[in-house]
């Protein structure tokens, strides 16, 4: 299932382009905590990257059931009743860094692209990312929010007032050339 995820990725790139950098390590943590109750937080360390260093376009793809909560029925609950993740498997974002240049060794950019999860499609823009170019590999941290409503991920009243409608997520890829 993995080597379907990567192939799609590779996919979205033009196949003459050789600037290709490329985890499969990657982490993307998500958190919808609400002070004074329990945290709803959840990270995923086996995040595909990938990032055409000519045109700045990058793909990404997790797993949704590789989402890790501290809470074993927490991660049940998110699986089955939230993020559905028997009908919908993968979330995936797909963008471009405005104005990418790897011969910055270290720089801040604004990354705008396409967030899929749960079936749903939002269109997310101006997430500021620190990029860093350490010993051949690249390193790419940022973070931005979602709102689970955008996603058609419905709350319960129950515990409405225990998870947060806007969701914190955040993201690092250490990416080494294909």
């Amino acid at each position: 299932m993995k080597n379907i995820a990567l192939l799609v990725l590779l996919v979205c790139f033009s196949v003459t382009s050789q600037n290709k950098f490329i985890t499969k390590t990657g982490i993307i943590n998500f958190e919808a905590s609400v002070p004074s109750f329990e945290e709803v937080a959840a990270k995923n360390n086996s995040v595909t990257a990938i990032i055409n260093t000519e045109n700045g376009e990058i793909a990404a793809l997790a797993l949704v059931k590789g989402f890790r909560f501290r809470n074993a029925l927490m991660e049940e609950h998110f699986n089955e009743n939230y993020a559905e993740s028997d009908t919908f498997p993968k979330a995936t974002f797909k963008g471009k860094i405005v104005d990418f240049n790897l011969e910055k060794i270290e720089a801040t950019y604004i990354l705008n692209g396409q967030l899929s999860f749960h079936g749903k499609t939002k269109t997310i823009n101006h997430i500021t990312i620190k990029v860093s170019v350490i010993g051949g590999k690249i390193i790419m941290q940022g973070n931005f929010s979602a709102k689970a409503s955008d996603f058609d991920i419905d709350i319960p009243k129950i515990v409405n007032n225990k998870i947060s409608e806007d969701i914190s997520i955040s993201f690092q890829f250490e990416l080494l050339k294909k």
